[in-house]
Formats: structure tokens, sequence, C-alpha cells
């Protein structure tokens, strides 16, 4: 013993100065991590202020889950604590992410009374990677507008707002990710989406290069509307105007003749378009994107359609 021992300590007092109990600071001393600074004439092991020190390091260390392995890689030096606590951080973040994954699944279940079947659903689709679920819907596009000579516009539109799960997923959108991943699955809808990629291939060929008309489509929604709610009817006087104000519009956009001809093909796209499973496909990536909520056109190019047809010859 030296001329210091008066400061050193014992393996009880240490214990009460950590909080750690003294089986626990006799395994790190015998496993070389914080050895005894030097032991009493009796045998029993002593330790400094810095072995307090890196017992206290240890102690919040091993609380944070990190292995002995890199515990002791930090006191000796090998890696420095920032290193450790950066990639320590960052696998508490995917555990987070995962465990509320996980809450929301059971959130779901409990608000749905979701079956066995679809509780497994959900749980095998929360447990998939980013990249996993990116690829359902990454096939979705590729098999539908593959291949075919579509409207570019629509298909980077599609990739652009592709959907993700996202971190803190609510339960209505955990529901709303399962109901878009067994949409895009359904080959009847693969299908009906395949048939309106080659119509727009086929107008592509025939010189359309237009682009999405979003302004278009929002004159239509706002005018149609508006007629809905002061309560026109299709077959109307009152609707043959609002008609010539629409077409007009397609006429200017589409540079086509705002003839008999015109109404036809407005028609034809609009048919070729009607398909409720396109609305909810676009207003279940609104709810997984946190977009507001999108309203159901169907009954403005219902309105339209009605009201084309009135109006032909």
């Amino acid at each position: 013993m030296g001329m210091d021992d008066e400061n050193l300590l014992p393996i009880g007092a240490l214990a009460e100065r950590t909080g750690l109990s003294v089986k626990a600071i006799r395994f790190y001393s015998d496993k070389g991590i914080v050895p005894a600074t030097s032991h009493s004439p009796a045998g029993y092991r002593l330790y400094d202020v810095a072995a307090l020190a890196r017992l206290e390091l240890v102690r919040t260390l091993r609380e944070l889950d990190i292995d002995l392995a890199t515990v002791r890689r930090v006191l000796a030096g090998e890696t420095s604590l920032a290193e450790v606590a950066a990639a320590h951080a960052a696998a508490l973040e995917v555990q987070i992410r995962a465990l509320r994954l996980r809450r929301s699944v059971l959130a779901a279940v409990a608000n749905r009374g979701a079956t066995p079947r679809e509780m497994d659903l959900m749980h095998k689709l929360v447990n998939l990677s980013d990249a996993e679920r990116r690829r359902f819907v990454h096939d979705f596009v590729d098999d539908t507008f593959g291949g075919v000579d579509a409207n570019p516009a629509m298909v980077e539109l599609l990739r652009s707002t592709m959907p993700e799960l996202p971190e803190d997923a609510t339960p209505a959108q955990v529901e709303a990710w399962m109901e878009l991943v067994e949409l895009v699955q359904d080959n009847d809808f693969r299908d009906a989406v395949r048939r309106m990629a080659e119509y727009q291939a086929a107008q592509r060929a025939d010189g359309d290069t237009t682009g999405l008309h979003h302004d278009l489509t929002e004159t239509v929604r706002e005018t149609v509307g508006r007629a809905l709610a002061a309560g026109i009817a299709p077959d109307s006087v009152q609707a043959r105007a609002v008609v010539a104000t629409l077409t007009a519009g397609y006429a200017r956009t589409f540079g086509k003749a705002d003839d008999d001809r015109l109404k036809a093909w407005i028609l034809e796209r609009l048919e070729v378009a009607d398909d409720p499973r396109v609305t909810r496909y676009w207003q279940l990536v609104a709810a997984l994107n946190g977009w507001p909520p999108l309203p159901d056109p169907g009954p403005v190019f219902a309105w339209f359609g009605q009201a084309l047809r009135a109006g032909r010859p």
C-alpha cells in the first residue's frame, strides 16, 4: 500500500458510490474491464477515482444495452464514445420505429376487430423493410405501364408520389397501407389500369403530347361541382351551357375542333378512366402521405358524362 491508500475505495464503498452491486464490480474487475487499482494487505480490492469514473461509464453504457465487447473497446480507446453513441442511437431509432409500427398494428386490430388473417398480414407488412414495401407499388407500376408508351408524366407521378408507411403511422394509415397493398396486387385492377395505359399510348401515337391536364381536370370539378350544388340536371338547358364551357376548354387544351366528335372523344376518355378503384388508390396514397383527404370525383364525372350524352344529336 502506498501513501495515497487513504483515497482508495474498498469494493463495498465503490458499490455505494456507483449503484452497482458488489458482484457486478467483481465481474468487471475479473474481466479486466475495470481492474482493481491495488489490494489491501488482507487481499481486498481497492479502487481509485479513475476506476470509479470508468465504472460509472460502464454502468451507463450497459444501461443503454451496449455489449461488453464494445464497452471494452471504448475504455481501451479503440473506438470513441461519440462513435458508439451514434451507432447505438441509430440502432435504437430502428427499434423505436418497429415498436411504433407494432403499436399501430395492434391499435388497428383493436379498432376494426381484424381477423387473424388480417392481423397476420398487417404484421408481415409492417415488418418489411422500406425498400420491400416500396417494391409493391414499383411492381404495380412496372406491370401496368411497363412496355407501353403511355403518358410519361403519369408514370412519373405514380413513382414520385409512391407512398411509404410513416415512422409513426396511425392505425388508420396501417389500415390504408394494407388496403393499398391488396389493391395493387389485384389482377383485375391491374388489368384495368393496363387498359388505361394502353389507351394513353394510342392517344400519344395519334399525336397527343399534352401531359396531365391538372388545370383542365380542376376546371371540370369546379364547374360541374357548382352545377351539382345548384341542382342542375344533366339533361337540362342549363347543363348545355356548362358543357359548352367545358368542351371549349378541352378544344383549347388538345388543339381540337369544338364539335360533336370532340364530345364523343371526351366521353370515350371518361369511360376509360371510369373506375372507382383508381380514385380509391389515390385516396389511400393521400392518407399514407399525409395529404388532405381527396374527394370522390365520381359524381362530377358521372354528371359530365350524362350531360355530354344528353347534348349529342
